[in-house]
């Protein structure tokens, strides 16, 4: 049931990012945007910590739950750190997606050439 639930949940994300595509002039990486501070915002309240228990992993695949991470980590190290936990609290949990994406971009620029 955990899978149906997943596919139900990234589905209903897609059907409203294509929803605002459509009926507005967003461009698509404005709906990304919204959809990350979203996230953020739903993990403010612990909202998506339930979404992601009802949902299971499939609550982790969108961009809402880089949102979700960045506020996770940056509430985490503010009750150690103080404020400038919330800073240092943001990039922990988000420190793998970034790095990996700036190194694969890197090595498909040397790999790849563009078109113009």
């Amino acid at each position: 049931m955990t899978y149906i639930y997943s596919f139900l949940f990234c589905g209903l994300l897609c059907l409203i990012a294509q929803a605002i595509i459509d009926n507005t002039k967003l461009s698509a990486g404005h709906v990304t945007s919204i959809f990350v501070v979203a996230g953020a915002f739903l993990d403010i309240f612990s909202i998506y910590d339930k979404i992601i228990e009802f949902v299971g992993g499939g609550a982790l695949i969108p961009i809402t739950s880089f949102g979700h991470s960045l506020i996770h980590g940056a509430l985490e190290r503010t009750t150690d750190s103080g404020f400038l936990g919330i800073a240092m609290g943001m990039f922990d949990l988000t420190a793998t997606g970034i790095t990996s994406a700036i190194v694969f971009s890197f090595i498909f620029a040397l790999i790849f050439r563009p078109k113009n």
